[in-house]
């Protein structure tokens, strides 16, 4: 039997099931007459949890590192929130228990990040819900199964790996993780990697379908898992094992490298990042700089507005990690379809085609203020620029770059640092860009291509929906044929022209970016080294030779064959 799931985690993992059932956390709702007890009793359970989830980050600071342990430091700071716990306060004083209060609450939060339609913003759902089961366990003085005293050779099955059952795994005793629920972007899919673990999430009924002491083969490159497989399988895994660990052993070997061309051509690799910390993984995995830092993240969990200074410590604290490397960080990048209660945003009939991005922030001039002055006192820390998305017209980025100098002026007024060489530069993601890639150059200090947004709105085609997804392909030429177009006018001009959607790092696609002469790739951290070795393997001539035939070819299904052909 084969089960099949998200593949989160690649490499192999071989052994025997342990069911991880979550404790239970049932409890019966009542009406509380001394309410002063009750709020003593939920602020004894919240600081048994923080008491515990200290511990627990402390634990896996020294066995993975500070990026991973601040996923439950991130718990503490959110349980400690005033506001969430003022809230969960009233409704005690009303007369509920606190088990009430505390769900009551956090599924407010949960439903509402729920509802933003960003999939970086949903997984803060499963932060709440992580937070309401950790704090719940103490109310009911519950804990979790003890992940340490699980033997050597142990495949977890469970419905969630959460952040807290994580920190009990021991290096080098769990084979593999296979969990109901998660995707790419969830925490237990980002834990698994930085543990190395093998790991297939999303696979259905996994706790029921899988027994105790059931033999495993859990594929976290392929998303498979084999169920009780023969001794044939058995050798096979075995071999892919060998294999898997000498290409990381290969990959190894481009760590501190330059990014180049089989015949010297210099490009430059960077990350993609959600929030500052992130940087410090990109840096591990020998990234070259920031190609995309996505700011949403500062406006989707909060009930107010960030403040201009929460802002700057949230840039700053990014360059700082990146030591003077380049730190590109996206502009507001929000719409109708993403539900922002601090923002107000009215929901729209066809939000990707409405208020959203540049167009959102050019007319709320007090919002884009705060992040751009934010932004301009960030960039005396480190080798910030600033890039605006979803740009259609040079009024836009001239608009941008009028606002940017009148802030300037008045730090010139207040005495406030900043890097008067900003570079402001632009994300060339829909197609009235990509035609006016020549004329935006000169307003344009660097291009990145969206390739995400590109192709779909290129091919009108919205990739989620599963009836016209055969349309959504960076492979079709009518997407090759605008991003060569970009790339042409960007080197024409003397710019830099980056990528940093998924096609940057897609193995398939590397030659064509090098014969079409791009200057910069970000990419996911933990791509950079296949990345760049995918780009040593060519050379410029090679990769012309084989982009030459390419853009003869009339469909995205003749393109991807000749690619895949052409694979090294």
């Amino acid at each position: 039997m084969e089960l099949k799931g998200t593949a989160a985690s690649p490499g192999i993992g071989i052994g025997r099931v342990t069911v991880v059932e979550e404790p239970d956390l049932a409890y019966t709702s009542r009406t509380v007459e001394d309410t002063a007890a009750e709020i003593e009793r939920f602020n004894a359970a919240i600081a048994g949890y923080v008491a515990y989830t200290n511990a627990q980050a402390d634990t896996m600071r020294e066995q993975v590192g500070e990026k991973e342990a601040e996923i439950l430091t991130g718990h503490v700071v959110m349980i400690s929130d005033p506001f969430m716990q003022g809230e969960m306060t009233k409704l005690i004083e009303g007369g509920a228990c606190a088990e009430d209060a505390l769900v009551q609450i956090c599924e407010m939060f949960a439903t509402m990040f729920e509802a933003s339609g960003d999939e970086l913003t949903m997984q803060r759902a499963t932060d709440v819900r992580d937070v309401k089961a950790g704090v719940l366990a103490e109310l009911l003085n519950k804990r979790p199964v003890d992940i340490g005293a699980l033997p050597q050779g142990t495949v977890i099955v469970t419905h969630d790996l959460t952040p807290s059952m994580t920190a009990g795994i021991r290096p080098g005793i769990i084979a593999a993780v296979v969990t109901e629920t998660g995707g790419l972007t969830s925490h237990s899919a980002i834990l698994a990697r930085a543990m190395e673990l093998p790991a297939v999430l999303s696979v259905p009924a996994a706790c029921t379908t899988l027994s105790d002491g059931d033999l495993l083969i859990v594929n976290g490159s392929a998303g498979t898992v084999a169920v009780n497989p023969d001794e044939e399988a058995l050798a096979a895994a075995r071999e892919a094992q060998e294999a898997y660990a000498a290409e990381k052993a290969e990959l190894a070997k481009f760590v501190g490298c330059r990014s180049m061309t089989a015949d010297g051509t210099q490009v430059e690799l960077f990350a993609n990042i959600g929030k500052p910390e992130d940087a410090t993984g990109a840096m591990e995995k020998d990234a070259e700089g920031i190609g995309l830092f996505r700011t949403e993240f500062l406006f989707m969990d909060k009930p107010t507005v960030p403040t201009e200074d929460e802002q700057f410590e949230a840039y700053k604290k990014a360059a700082l990690i990146c030591k003077g490397k380049p730190v590109i960080i996206r502009t507001l990048d929000i719409g109708g379809d993403k539900e922002v209660p601090c923002l107000g945003m009215e929901k729209e009939e066809n939000p990707f085609l409405g208020f959203r991005a540049i167009r959102y922030c050019l007319a709320r001039e007090d919002l884009y203020r705060t992040q751009l002055r934010a932004l301009l006192r960030a960039s005396a820390f480190g080798d910030i620029r600033i890039m605006v998305p979803l740009v259609t017209c040079v009024d836009e980025l001239t608009a941008v770059k009028a606002l940017i100098k009148r802030y300037m002026l008045e730090f010139d007024q207040e005495g406030i640092a900043y890097d008067s060489e900003i570079k402001v530069g632009i994300m060339v993601e829909t197609p009235a860009a990509a035609m006016m890639a020549d004329v935006l150059a000169e307003e344009a200090d660097f291009f990145s291509i969206g390739t995400n947004d590109l192709t779909g709105y290129t091919m009108c085609a919205d990739r989620g929906n599963e009836k016209v997804r055969y349309l959504y392909s960076t492979y079709n030429p009518a997407v090759l044929r605008s991003i060569k177009r970009v790339i042409e006018e960007g080197n024409k001009a003397g710019i830099l022209v980056g990528m940093c959607g998924e096609a940057a790092a897609d193995p398939m696609l590397v030659p064509l970016w090098i014969a079409f002469g791009l200057g910069e790739y970000s990419v996911s951290a933990t791509s950079v080294l296949a990345t760049r070795k995918q780009i040593s393997l060519w050379t410029k001539a090679e990769a012309e030779e084989l982009a030459e035939r390419v853009m003869q070819l009339k469909t995205a299904t003749e393109v991807a064959d000749l690619l895949q052909e052409s694979m090294r």
